[in-house]
């Protein structure tokens, strides 16, 4: 009989893009197991089967216990796997990238070594966010106070086009239940959000710590890819579901904002503007993510085949 230690690994041909994975899947109280290229959870309700392949991250809540076979087929599938606690607002530990390539965190690495790339980057960052200014001339001081101040508006009108009382933004890190129902969906869409963020990061095989706008953390250049639409998504949805009603604010937001996620088909446009903002035109379409390919670096910039014994002038062969 075949057992699950003797299935052969899944390759990049076998893999489903980024772009066209779920955003993400909340789990808590339960076990993750796995049934051949699928994951199951199992709990006091039953067991319920997911598709590996199909998961753009995991989020594992307080509770959760996960079998080494179910890490084995997230990680030959490229998922994104969180450790998050209660509610899903804090992070604690993730891994793995789905890309083969290096091609976007080398143009990260690039963009972000220059200061006038770097701020450049955070400019289109800016317009990504609020097409209608031209933040070409702002220092990054001038583009953090736009910034806020677009916020902050944004605040106001979802307020106001609700209904929801509004009495500014309050957040107690490791408290959730500190502030008002809307404080605590507008948290746990942003949590959902950096989850989501750092799954496209992570799969694309860029650096979640070299950010544009954000820097000195782990996940900064997660949080400024989140941050891409806090105004267009997360904020807008959290006054929606405080609106509703005040009770279970966390997990409503969450489904909530997962389906908006996967009707806007955000993964996709998440990838779209991570490609666009870190390569050129000309090769933003296609860098390669899934050539599962090595190479070496030789002088002018040049790339040359791995496997090859360059010590020789016949450049023989060699077995590594």
């Amino acid at each position: 009989m075949t057992t699950v230690g003797k299935r052969p690994a899944l390759t990049p041909r076998h893999l489903t893009r980024t772009a066209d994975r779920l955003s993400f899947i909340y789990l808590e109280r339960c076990t993750v197991h796995r049934d051949a290229n699928a994951i199951t959870a199992e709990d006091a309700d039953g067991t319920t089967h997911i598709p590996s392949a199909t998961i753009g991250t995991l989020l594992l809540g307080p509770g959760t216990r996960i079998t080494h076979q179910a890490i084995s087929v997230l990680g030959e599938t490229g998922a994104c796997v969180i450790w998050v606690g209660e509610h899903g607002v804090r992070y604690y530990a993730g891994g793995r990238a789905l890309s083969r390539s290096a091609a976007l965190l080398e143009a990260q690495a690039t963009q972000w070594a220059n200061v006038r790339s770097r701020i450049a980057v955070a400019r289109a960052m800016y317009r990504l966010r609020f097409p209608d200014e031209d933040p070409a001339r702002l220092t990054r001081h001038e583009l953090l106070g736009r910034e806020g101040t677009r916020v902050r508006d944004c605040y106001r009108a979802q307020a106001a086009r609700t209904g929801v009382p509004w009495n500014g933004r309050k957040y107690t890190p490791g408290d959730f239940t500190s502030g008002d129902a809307v404080n605590q969906a507008i948290t746990a869409a942003a949590q959902c959000m950096y989850g989501v963020a750092h799954a496209v990061v992570a799969s694309l095989g860029c650096s979640p710590g070299l950010g544009f706008v954000h820097s000195g953390h782990e996940l900064s250049f997660v949080l400024d890819i989140a941050d891409l639409y806090k105004t267009d998504i997360g904020i807008p949805l959290a006054f929606d579901v405080a609106a509703e009603a005040e009770e279970d604010v966390g997990s409503r937001t969450r489904r909530a904002l997962r389906d908006r996620i996967n009707e806007t088909r955000l993964l996709e446009r998440c990838v779209r503007d991570i490609k666009s903002l870190l390569l050129p035109d000309d090769r933003s379409s296609d860098p390669g993510e899934y050539v599962d390919r090595v190479t070496l670096q030789s002088d002018r910039g040049l790339n040359v085949a791995s496997g090859v014994n360059y010590g020789t002038d016949e450049q023989e062969a060699a077995i590594w």
